[in-house]
């Protein structure tokens, strides 16, 4: 924000101004009168600031201020300050005491911050010291070794005139045996926002409490049809348990009035751990049992009491990186699709754990850091309001104040603006007692002042970080307490400041990309990452539609996905990919797991044969909608089903294998190549392809020569069988006695007796009997009908959907080395 939009609107008198800076003067005069008084004193102590800055050493002892009661002190209070001292010098210091000091009041957010960052004392601005009995007083101070102080001072003892902020030092005063005068040797700059009665007008402020954490949950899922989920470790366990981040951040934003911003994904990754679950230990190793189902289900049943009647913001699933998807993944098919199934499934999910209604219309980019790209996407899915930083959508130098949150930036879409300073307040380690201090103390002070600033309620919101730590918590919670009980502020959701009065001053100008923080963009997620998501997409894609039961893939991997272009991997590039390798390694794993089973060389020895395919299938569920195709490599030398291939049609149950048989057709002897490939009903390869040779035998003129002889020996037996017959018949009749006048009868038996006796002249000219030569014709056909691989078409096909075959059908079971296929 410009420096000019931190000036109050009204400023001091002169006269006030000369009063307070001669005030400081008066009360430095004792100390500059007895560096002029002695000797041995550099001449760098001659004059002016610089001598009292050299001569004070006022870094020599740290001073840490670890408590300070109350916060925003009212009329008859008593202000007590504790902490410690600690002597950084070489030589001990003595004759020492901690004193409280009360500069000006602080006309500017500004002058707030360049307090903030001062470490040195400063006669002019940190003013005279509270003294008498509120001081607290050490004969020594050894080197090194901290020591506790605490000073109670009544208010009314600390000069506290008109309504504001107020500079507040608390300083140690002593000498050392090289310096031997009194000096101020060590200083902490704080504030004391100085607020008694209720503000004239109070400020509308939205405190964001966001509930986020890193993804936790992988895509796998353990054996069996209860889909048991996989976690990469056990921080997520660690966040909940007494103590831990979350847990903290739950129990004390039970009691504020804030509006809640959570992160479905870290709500499904909750609800997961209260039933079974898994651990992953390692890379390679099986997952072991979660056991922490009972912490689980405490911390949702304390969250779902939390959020009851507040305001609920529920971010896309797994907080996807909208400025990274706008700046890296737009260019990538599919990526926008991705931010659009996160943002409707993070509804359902809030609704399903938590039993309330989110609001989903707000995105919320890295830090509030927007550009027109960022806006674009952020929208793409449905949003309407985007919460920006007001470092971002930075002010005119002639706004002089801080405006309301709600900017329109056109088509539709609010911008709402942050305050900065107040979001970035508890930034930082926090976990030393005096940070926390400090920051709490910072914060209610640019509160105080932003309120000063002119006349106009106005609405503000405070978007902290996304994942503070316990300590950030603490003192958040800490400051936003006393804020909603101090006399110039109210509290209001976000829904209320989005759709509060825009303010006509205040920019509506989103910045150009080229403005977009260089250290936010150094950790932005990469375009390749989002080249592997959009792949991982294609296989899932690929994957689902030979499946019974689709959503036992879709929505693990789907979730997945989401979690691949979460923020939580800024910064995290080796994690990230990691992750999304491990997604795409597992899908990789249950696809293969419907394949088609290795055959090795195939004989075929006739002209036609059928030869089968098994597709095993070791998933859980039913495959169906996938086509095989069994293709010839040669098909003048092998047909299938008369053509260069054949297609059927495949379905397995769960666990099992199926044999799908084709029938082929060979015109000439030597090896062909044949190949079998699964296909999805689209038209898209499913797997790996079987390649395996069919070696064709026997297929040769002699042989059909051979086998027409032996049928038409058949022909000629079965004919003498028939005319032995007739003759026998003949002769039977001839001996009953029949009438030979009778019509018909006469001539015929005297035809076949002709007949006969023409056949008994033939059998007297042979060299053995004709019942034998009968015999032996007789047999030599039956061996020709049983020669082996021979059948009869009498039998049929082996199932509905195969063609009468000339030999006989293939075992159906995985071939074995050398697997003959006979004519």
């Amino acid at each position: 924000m410009a420096e000019a939009a931190d000036f109050q609107g009204t400023s001091p008198s002169p006269a006030r101004r000369l009063l307070r800076r001669t005030g400081a003067l008066l009360a430095g005069a004792p100390l500059l009168a007895a560096l002029f008084q002695l000797p041995a004193a550099p001449a760098a102590h001659a004059t002016g600031r610089t001598a009292v800055q050299a001569a004070s050493g006022s870094r020599t002892v740290a001073v840490s201020v670890d408590s300070l009661t109350p916060s925003t002190p009212s009329d008859g209070d008593t202000l007590t300050v504790s902490g410690t001292v600690t002597n950084n010098g070489r030589q001990a210091v003595t004759d020492a005491h901690v004193g409280l000091r009360v500069g000006q009041r602080l006309e500017t957010r500004s002058a707030i911050d360049d307090v903030a960052r001062n470490t040195e004392y400063d006669p002019f601005s940190d003013g005279s010291e509270v003294g008498g009995k509120y001081v607290q007083k050490f004969a020594r101070l050894a080197p090194k070794v901290a020591q506790r102080f605490s000073i109670a001072v009544p208010v009314s003892k600390l000069d506290l005139s008109s309504d504001g902020v107020y500079e507040l030092s608390v300083s140690l005063s002593g000498q050392t045996s090289s310096e031997a005068w009194e000096q101020v040797l060590g200083v902490q700059h704080t504030f004391l926002p100085w607020q008694p009665d209720d503000a004239g007008t109070k400020t509308k402020t939205t405190y964001l409490w966001p509930l986020i954490s890193t993804v936790h949950m992988t895509a796998e899922t353990g054996p069996g049809t209860q889909q048991v989920p996989v976690f990469l470790n056990d921080d997520l366990a660690n966040d909940l348990a007494p103590g831990g981040r979350l847990e903290r951040m739950l129990s004390l934003g039970k009691d504020l009035d804030v509006t809640w911003v959570i992160d479905p994904d870290l709500l499904a990754s909750v609800d997961a751990m209260t039933r079974s679950y898994r651990i992953r230990t390692s890379s390679d190793a099986t997952p072991v049992a979660g056991t922490h189902q009972a912490v689980a289900k405490q911390w949702l049943a304390q969250l779902q009491q939390a959020v009851a009647g507040k305001e609920v913001v529920a971010l896309p699933f797994a907080d996807p990186d909208l400025a990274s998807l706008a700046h890296n993944g737009t260019s990538v098919t599919g990526s926008l699709s991705q931010l659009k199934d996160a943002t409707d499934v993070a509804a359902s999910t809030v609704e399903t754990v938590l039993h309330v209604k989110p609001d989903t219309d707000f995105a919320w980019p890295v830090d509030g850091a927007v550009d027109p790209s960022i806006v674009r996407v952020a929208t793409s899915a449905g949003a309407d309001k985007v919460i920006a930083r007001s470092d971002s959508l930075e002010e005119s130098d002639g706004l002089t104040y801080t405006p309301s949150a709600a900017r329109p930036i056109g088509g539709g879409t609010t911008a709402v603006v942050a305050d900065a300073r107040l979001s970035t307040a508890f930034e930082g380690d926090l976990t030393r007692a005096d940070a926390g201090v400090l920051a709490v103390q910072r914060f209610l002070a640019q509160s105080l002042e932003l309120n000063g600033q002119t006349g106009k309620q106005r609405s503000i919101v405070v978007a902290p970080q996304r994942m503070p730590s316990a300590s950030q918590a603490q003192a958040m919670a800490q400051a936003l307490t006393t804020l909603q009980q101090s006399t110039w502020s109210q509290s209001q959701p976000l829904s209320a400041a989005a759709r509060a009065k825009p303010d006509p001053d205040a920019t509506t100008k989103v910045p150009s990309a080229s403005h977009y923080p260089s250290a936010l963009r150094k950790q932005q997620i990469r375009g390749s990452a989002f080249t592997e998501i959009a792949r991982t997409k294609d296989k899932v894609d690929n994957f689902k539609v030979v499946l019974t039961d689709e959503s036992r893939v879709v929505t693990p991997f789907g979730r997945a996905m989401n979690r691949e272009m979460s923020t939580s991997w800024r910064d995290r590039r080796r994690a990230a990919a990691d992750f999304r390798d491990g997604v795409e390694d597992y899908l990789d794993d249950i696809s293969e797991q419907v394949k088609l089973i290795d055959k090795s060389e195939t004989k075929l020895s006739g002209h036609s044969a059928t030869i089968p395919v098994t597709v095993q299938n070791n998933l859980v569920q039913g495959v169906d909608h996938l086509v095989l195709r069994l293709t010839s490599t040669n098909p003048t030398r092998l047909k299938i089903v008369g053509r260069a291939y054949s297609e059927q049609p495949v379905a397995v149950s769960g666990g099992h294998s199926q044999s799908v048989k084709f029938t082929t057709s060979a015109n000439a002897n030597g090896p062909v190549s044949v190949i079998a490939q699964l296909y999805t009903q689209d038209g898209r390869p499913y797997g790996a392809p079987v390649v395996f040779d069919v070696k064709v035998t026997e297929i040769t003129a002699t042989v059909m020569l051979v086998i027409g002889g032996g049928v038409l020996l058949l022909v000629l037996a079965g004919f003498r069988m028939y005319t032995q017959r007739k003759r026998a018949a003949a002769r039977e009749d001839a001996g009953t006695g029949h009438d030979p006048d009778e019509p018909g009868e006469g001539s015929e038996d005297a035809g076949t007796a002709d007949e006969a006796d023409e056949a008994d002249e033939a059998d007297e000219d042979t060299d053995r009997p004709r019942e034998d030569r009968t015999e032996n014709l007789t047999g030599a056909a039956e061996r020709l009908t049983e020669e082996p691989g021979t059948r009869s078409r009498a039998e049929g096909p082996e199932q509905p959907s195969d063609p009468t075959p000339d030999t006989a059908a293939e075992n159906a079971d995985p071939s074995g080395t050398g697997e003959k296929v006979d004519r």
